[in-house]
């Protein structure tokens, strides 16, 4: 009888282990349809254009998010160019300029536009959504005149809680800003993780894109500070049961991976990521 009862066991565990074995990566984890993110100004070997097309071509990534500095505002046309030479899509624009915005009219491109949503200080919880909301009113109306999506980004404080960015975010459909969605990053969500699936469902009808990123315990880690803030995937403690949570909820937007290292060059530190994640989504 103990003998049946172990084969049986046996039996089930290793079923068990071939169907999770089996399971598919979900297609917005795949490394052609991830998005590069902070490569620009966090890159020690601070490539051009046309070396950063290169660079991205050569990992097998197919997606950017721009974010840049006032040195690459010379460099806005051309990045757009040699994207497009390298069958890269320029996906999102980090802030706001005029100049960008004329550039997406005249190449014909449709980037999300990302900005932090900012944590403005009142007696309650309405009139700070209605100041946060009333911050973010001007971009939200030139983006929707450019038709592409304005995302939310969370940079801690309050404008970073979830709860918060959906409150806004809702808000501004309420007058008749439905491009307007959230972008969340891993790296600044470490005081955001309790109830984390139970947060990301709510924020999930309005996602542009989840950056990912390695993820320290905040209890263990100062993870104010970078060297415990960005961690590769797969080398932190949280990240493979947030990611876990994210697939069991059946996101399938946008997914991001970071740069952010200004000190490395950028394309060992996309390719540490991309290894570390393709490796979490195997296990």
């Amino acid at each position: 009888m103990k003998l049946r009862i172990l084969v049986l066991a046996t039996s089930t565990f290793i079923s068990t282990a071939l169907a999770c074995a089996a399971e598919p990566v979900p297609e917005n984890f795949k490394r052609e349809n991830l998005v590069a993110w902070c490569i620009v100004p966090f890159d020690a070997k601070k490539r051009n254009p046309a070396a950063r097309s290169e660079m991205l071509d050569r990992l097998g990534l197919k997606r950017c998010a721009y974010d840049w500095r006032k040195q690459h505002v010379a460099e806005f046309e051309t990045e757009i160019e040699e994207y497009k030479d390298h069958g890269i899509e320029f996906f999102a624009f980090w802030s706001e300029h005029d100049a960008a915005f004329s550039l997406f009219q005249k190449h014909g491109i449709t980037p999300q536009v990302w900005k932090t949503l900012p944590s403005p200080k009142a007696d309650s919880q309405e009139e700070r959504v209605a100041k946060a909301v009333a911050a973010m009113l001007p971009l939200a109306e030139k983006t929707k005149a450019l038709g592409v999506k304005f995302g939310l980004y969370n940079h801690g404080g309050w404008g970073g809680q979830p709860e918060n960015l959906v409150a806004v975010c809702e808000a501004l459909h309420a007058k008749g800003y439905d491009h307007v969605g959230i972008v969340y990053n891993f790296h600044h969500a470490h005081f955001d993780l309790e109830n984390f699936a139970d947060k990301f469902a709510k924020m999930k009808p309005h996602l542009l894109c989840l950056n990912l990123n390695g993820m320290k315990d905040p209890d263990k880690f100062d993870v104010k500070k970078l060297p415990d803030k960005i961690v590769p995937i797969g080398s932190g403690e949280l990240e493979a049961g947030l990611i876990r949570s994210v697939i069991d909820s059946g996101y399938a937007g946008p997914v991001g991976i970071l740069g952010h290292i200004a000190s490395e060059d950028v394309e060992v530190v996309l390719k540490r990521n991309l290894e570390g994640l393709e490796r979490l989504l195997t296990k």
